[in-house]
């Protein structure tokens, strides 16, 4: 007895909701809600690591039958696969499987070459590239995934002021320091610096402080 022919043929679209990247692929069924969620080996890396409810799954065209499905695949997917960096598909063809080296050297230059030149000469796609980042680091940041940095100006207590004074000084203060107990004096005549002792008195002709350069 032959086998029943599917009734429905469709192209779909699945998203990544935290990065926006995107998988497109084409399926045959009985029943729309069969709860299918795509097969690409990278895709399925990608949910496997966020979990299935950080993915969405949408319906971009019917087709009449699967050859007609096919080729509307091979169409979009070979239009995207260059040029979009957030294509998840592994093959300008649409068929699923390995990516040769060369392949995936001539997606990454492509793709990195559309995206150079699209962030220096389309402001919307730059802006939307922005955003696309913030969500980004928002979201794992509200999830706990990363830190970022505190920029509203945090105030800092007298007490940790003085232990930051304390500590950026460091080596430099105390005994340890081989200017403690000592202060530089210079003489304008002699073109001379030269230390003495804090409690000794300055003396005649000499002036506090050291000069670096003498006239």
């Amino acid at each position: 007895m032959p086998r029943k022919q599917y009734t429905i043929h469709y192209i779909y679209k699945i998203t990544n909701l935290i990065n926006e990247k995107y998988y497109i692929g084409m399926h045959s069924t009985f029943n729309l809600d069969d709860g299918y969620m795509g097969s690409g080996k990278y895709l399925w890396n990608a949910i496997r690591k966020h979990g299935i409810e950080n993915f969405k799954k949408e319906i971009l065209e019917f087709l009449p039958d699967r050859c007609s499905l096919k080729i509307r695949e091979k169409e979009l997917i070979s239009s995207l696969w260059q040029t979009d960096c957030m294509c998840m598909n592994l093959r300008p063809d649409g068929e699923g499987g390995f990516i040769s080296v060369e392949n995936q050297r001539i997606r990454s230059i492509a793709g990195g070459l559309v995206h150079k030149r699209k962030m220096e000469t389309d402001t919307e796609y730059m802006k939307e590239c922005s955003n696309r980042m913030r969500n980004t680091i928002v979201k794992l940041h509200n999830e706990g995934k990363i830190k970022v940095p505190d920029k509203t100006g945090t105030k800092h207590s007298e007490e940790t002021k003085e232990k930051m004074r304390l500590s950026a000084c460091g080596k430099h203060a105390g005994e340890k320091n081989s200017q403690f107990g000592f202060m530089w004096i210079h003489n304008i005549s002699l073109k001379q610096n030269k230390k003495i002792k804090k409690d000794e008195s300055i003396p005649e002709g000499w002036n506090k402080g050291r000069k670096m350069k003498f006239e």
